[in-house]
């Protein structure tokens, strides 16, 4: 089965999704099952990963509901308050539906770096494991070192870095992030998505050998074994095709056996996100 690890749906408002600035434009009007599972087969996908794109309960009930309907969204990363007092509730509403496999919170935004590291959200982090769900890292490069904390802290609990930590390939800078991929690799709880690449380059003037040096770096810390390809749809968009931001991933692991292929396309995001265990088909 091969997944893209990582996609988006959205009914567009300017109220909910004031990230969308006019530079991206192109994301200013409704995305949804319908616009991405033509896609998904035309590149030989069976299915998908959707994850959230606002912090609010709605939205996690949203996503599955559209996963209820559509049976190639395999699992939805969605939010829940890891901070709130009533966290608990929310777990019991959400934890144990079948197709949510993760949970995420949009870290980068906040304007505390060490955001993470907070006593109470410490304290949400540590319910995940029972209910069998991944977090996903959704976090700058500057926020590393304290990903490598909380994930050493949490030994039990299974992790996920979205879009590589968001390195400056535009820019084709390699310190500091070098060291901190390095440092989260050594914790076997983590895993990493290739995704997101094509808009931390330079929008529509990439080429495949931007990502290269990226690219080594991350396989060569991870290994092949908690790596897998997202598309991170429909934010590619805005720098490339669905097909050509796949490929960029697709391209690259030409070089390893049809075995290691399989897992960094699909395999390896069935298994880390316990897809199976979770009992969706």
């Amino acid at each position: 089965m091969r997944l893209d690890s990582h996609q988006h749906f959205w009914r567009y408002n300017t109220v909910e999704y004031g990230w969308i600035t006019p530079d991206k434009a192109l994301l200013r009007r409704d995305y949804l099952p319908a616009d991405l599972q033509p896609l998904l087969v035309t590149n030989g996908f069976d299915g998908s990963i959707a994850v959230q794109a606002r912090q609010t309960l709605e939205e996690t009930a949203w996503l599955l509901g559209l996963a209820e309907q559509h049976d190639f969204i395999k699992g939805v990363v969605g939010w829940v308050d890891l901070c709130s007092p009533d966290l608990t509730g929310q777990l019991e509403r959400f934890g144990r539906h079948p197709k949510l496999v993760g949970v995420r919170h949009v870290v980068h935004d906040e304007p505390d770096d060490d955001f993470m590291l907070r006593p109470d959200f410490r304290r949400g982090l540590s319910r995940l494991a029972e209910f069998g769900l991944v977090y996903d890292l959704l976090i700058f490069v500057k926020h590393l070192p304290a990903a490598f904390r909380l994930a050493q802290e949490f030994p039990a609990q299974r992790f996920v870095l979205d879009h590589l930590a968001k390195p400056d390939i535009r820019g084709r800078k390699i310190s500091p992030w070098d060291h901190g991929i390095r440092e989260l690799a050594q914790l076997p709880n983590v895993s990493c998505k290739l995704s997101g690449m094509v808009t931390e380059a330079e929008w529509q003037y990439w080429q495949l050998s931007n990502y290269s040096e990226y690219l080594d770096l991350v396989t060569a810390a991870f290994g092949t074994d908690r790596l897998m390809t997202g598309s991170d749809w429909p934010v590619c968009t805005l720098s490339s095709t669905y097909g050509a931001t796949t490929g960029v991933v697709a391209r690259y692991i030409e070089q390893f056996p049809p075995v290691v292929r399989q897992r960094i396309l699909g395999g390896n995001c069935a298994r880390i996100y316990g897809i199976e265990r979770k009992g969706t088909t």
